[in-house]
C-alpha cells in the first residue's frame, strides 16, 4: 500500500495566466516542501498538455511525484508517477491497463456507493469530495462535509484523499475525520510558498 503525504497540491491550468506562471508555481511549491502534485488541464489539446507535462517532469521529477489528471496515456508519455481519473473518465481498470502495475492510480468518488466500487479496483488511493463548497468546478457534486469523510473512511482501507474547498482554516478537521491527505487547489495559488509552508505546518 502506498503512503501519501499530508498535502496533495493540484495545479489547475485555468488558475494561471499561462504555462510560465504554472511552472514557476510548481517549482515554488516544491521548494516549500510539496512532494505530490497533480497537473490538471481541462481546456488544452493533448499536444500542449504533453508539452507542459514534460516540462514539469524536467523541472520537478527528482523532487516531486507528478500525477496526471484524466489522461493515462499522457501520464505515461510524460514520465509522470501516476494518473488520477474521475467518474466520467477512463475506468480505473482501463487506466491501469495503460499505465501498468507500478504507477500510482487515483480515483475520484463523491458518495458512499462510489467509494465501495473504487475500493474493489486496483486504485492505489481514493479521493472523496467535495468536502466543502468549491469554485474549481463549474458543476460540482453535492457537498459531503466532514461527515462524508468519516463515512468514506469506514468503507475503505485504501489511502483517502479529501478534496473540495479545503483551506488552511479547515484542513485539520478533514485529517481528524480520517483523511490521509488533503488535495488543495485555490488556497495554494495566491501565495504558493507561504500557503504550502502553512499547510505543511498545520498538517504535521
Amino acid at each position: 500500500m502506498i503512503s501519501l503525504p499530508r498535502l496533495y497540491a493540484i495545479l489547475d491550468a485555468s488558475c494561471f495566466t499561462g504555462p510560465a506562471d504554472l511552472f514557476n508555481t510548481a517549482e515554488t511549491l516544491s521548494s516549500a516542501g510539496v512532494t505530490l502534485l497533480q497537473y490538471r488541464n481541462k481546456s488544452e489539446n493533448a499536444r500542449k498538455m504533453l508539452d507542459h507535462a514534460q516540462e514539469l517532469t524536467h523541472r520537478l521529477a527528482n523532487s516531486v511525484k507528478l500525477i496526471m489528471n484524466d489522461r493515462a496515456d499522457l501520464a505515461l508519455a510524460a514520465g509522470f508517477g501516476g494518473v488520477h481519473v474521475g467518474q466520467g473518465d477512463l475506468s480505473a481498470e482501463g487506466a491501469r491497463k495503460v499505465i501498468g502495475p507500478n504507477l500510482w492510480l487515483g480515483v475520484s468518488t463523491h458518495n458512499p456507493g462510489q467509494v465501495i466500487e473504487a475500493d474493489k479496483t486496483s486504485a492505489d488511493y481514493i479521493a472523496i469530495g467535495p468536502v466543502f463548497a468549491t469554485s474549481s468546478k463549474a458543476n460540482p457534486d453535492p457537498i459531503i462535509g466532514v461527515d462524508g469523510v468519516l463515512q468514506a473512511r469506514k468503507l475503505t482501507r485504501k489511502p483517502l484523499v479529501a478534496i473540495g474547498g479545503i483551506t488552511r482554516a479547515n484542513c485539520r478537521s478533514v485529517i481528524d475525520a480520517g483523511a490521509d491527505s488533503v488535495a488543495v487547489i485555490s488556497d495554494l495559488v495566491r501565495e504558493p510558498q507561504k500557503s504550502a509552508e502553512e499547510f505543511l505546518r498545520i498538517l504535521r
